[in-house]
């Protein structure tokens, strides 16, 4: 669902798409660091560097890494 007029859509695709391949993958790298930077706020400030990069990892893509790495879970199992 998108609440987007085509139009504006269409428009919005034609500027990132006007930028070289290099400012769209800095734009990408910054709106995950902004992700990750509100993430890392949510969480307990009493974590072990250990506990904070676990939950970090689930917090980002939705599944323990542990059901990742056993393959109970790969890319197009993640909630989205």
């Amino acid at each position: 669902m998108s609440d987007t007029e085509p139009q504006v859509a269409r428009k919005f695709y034609e500027m990132i798409m006007s930028r070289s391949g290099e400012e769209r993958f800095m734009m990408g790298i910054r709106s995950f660091d902004a992700a990750r930077t509100i993430v890392l706020a949510s969480l307990p400030k009493d974590l072990s560097e250990d506990e904070l990069k676990q939950k970090l990892f689930e917090r980002i893509y939705g599944a323990p890494m542990e059901d990742f790495l056993s393959g109970k879970l790969d890319d197009s199992k993640v909630r989205r």
